[in-house]
């Protein structure tokens, strides 16, 4: 992969994760108690030996750009790097980046600034594994000017995505974005024997592209006017050039939304986990925070992970996912929680906290039982609070949470008093 460059794209508003996406763009958002969304290609990069990579931000980007910098440092005599491109103004443009397409475009200069025959492009904001020395090997193998991973969908999923049409060497030959389920007549490409008995007959996008050097560049530079890769650069591009697909077969979550970030953590504690965070040939690597273990006292815990430097006192936590440096009080329960953890435990010395304002007691408070329920960082719960969501709400705006996709988010720093009922 040492003739590879790759680049990630940081994403833009986030607005359908919001409020998690408030003060973070989307590949900030914590994960799994204890990584960052980032953290997945990035990582995949790393165990495929691409070890030269962009990530192009712009949105809410400083806790993005400051995981990068502390996470990712390559010693001096190797060559590898992980170099933040955040949007700026020269004098080829003085826009923000308009898409994905126009934010590959305006970085080009720096692109190109290294020797390199092909760019993988990949999303900063999707839960997945791929090697991409195979990625990139069927390629090759098939002589394509680009290729596209897809993943099988059925009839039912396939309206969220684009989806893409094959014949039988793998070509693409048509692109439908988000078809309605009455428009798939035609669609449906060859696929594995596996994935025909399940209805995956239809192939959408995972927005993962590797593209030959001058391919992209002259897609790109050809019509500046086309700002996204999905909607505009690759149905273009299937018309003119050899475009190919590259099956996948394994796990793949697009974390786009509250209840798919939710579920996909939630997935990740169950007993049988479709997404493997403990495969020792692939790890997910992230910044080494030299945090001591997680301690237990006198609890149930079922079917949970419980991160780093974590406190839990006589309480419950069933099928939950509990971040770093959470604290969880004695009686209190939590219940299919999503808990992302804190900058500090609530016993440091005030003047020694990170932030500005931070509350002053964060973590679950004692007797309080939270339920389906995400809970951002530093998040204070006072004592004997409710929140169970039991009257079914599935939106809506409240002082100090939110409930989207009937789940109840609590928003970064927030401070529930006691006996609150949500």
């Amino acid at each position: 992969m040492r003739d590879t460059l790759a680049v990630i794209l940081g994403g833009g508003a986030g607005t359908r994760l919001f409020p998690l996406t408030q003060h973070r763009s989307k590949p900030a958002v914590p994960l799994a108690g204890k990584y960052r969304i980032i953290d997945i290609p990035i990582s995949n990069c790393i165990n495929s030996e691409l070890l030269r990579m962009f990530v192009v931000t712009q949105y809410n980007s400083a806790s993005l750009n400051r995981h990068v910098s502390r996470a990712y440092r390559f010693d001096r005599f190797g060559h590898g790097f992980v170099t933040i491109l955040a949007a700026e103004q020269t004098p080829d443009s003085e826009q923000w980046y308009q898409g994905t397409a126009d934010a590959v475009r305006q970085c080009l200069q720096h692109i190109n600034a290294y020797p390199h025959r092909r760019v993988l492009i990949l999303s900063g904001d999707q839960l997945y594994r791929m090697d991409f020395n195979t990625f990139s090997d069927h390629h090759r193998s098939t002589w394509a000017d680009l290729t596209v991973a897809t993943v099988p969908v059925t009839a039912d999923e396939a309206p969220a995505f684009g989806i893409l049409k094959t014949d039988a060497d793998g070509v693409i030959t048509e692109f439908r974005e988000k078809p309605a389920r009455d428009q798939l007549d035609g669609l449906d490409s060859p696929v594995s024997e596996r994935m025909r008995e399940q209805g995956r007959v239809y192939l959408a996008s995972m927005g993962i592209y590797m593209f030959e050097r001058d391919v992209l560049r002259e897609v790109l530079l050809a019509n500046p006017g086309e700002t996204d890769f999905g909607k505009e650069i690759i149905p273009a591009a299937i018309r003119s050039r050899r475009v190919v697909s590259y099956p996948h077969d394994g796990y793949w979550s697009d974390i786009g939304t509250v209840r798919s970030f939710y579920e996909a953590n939630l997935n990740l504690a169950s007993k049988v986990p479709s997404f493997d965070l403990y495969d020792e040939d692939a790890p997910i690597y992230t910044n080494a925070r030299m945090l001591p273990p997680a301690k237990i006292q006198d609890s149930r815990v079922v079917d949970s992970m419980i991160a780093e430097a974590s406190v839990v006192t006589r309480a419950t936590v069933e099928g939950s996912v509990v971040g770093i440096r959470s604290y969880v009080g004695e009686g209190a329960a939590l219940r299919h929680v999503v808990m992302l953890g804190a900058d500090y435990l609530p016993w440091r010395d005030p003047a020694r906290r990170p932030g500005v304002d931070p509350p002053p007691s964060p973590g679950i408070g004692r007797g309080s039982v939270v339920e389906s329920a995400i809970i951002d960082k530093n998040v204070q719960v006072g004592a004997d609070c409710r929140i169970t969501n039991e009257d079914g709400v599935t939106d809506a705006d409240g002082d100090g949470w939110y409930i989207r996709d009937g789940i109840v988010v609590l928003p970064k720093n927030a401070i529930v008093p006691d006996g609150t009922v949500i």
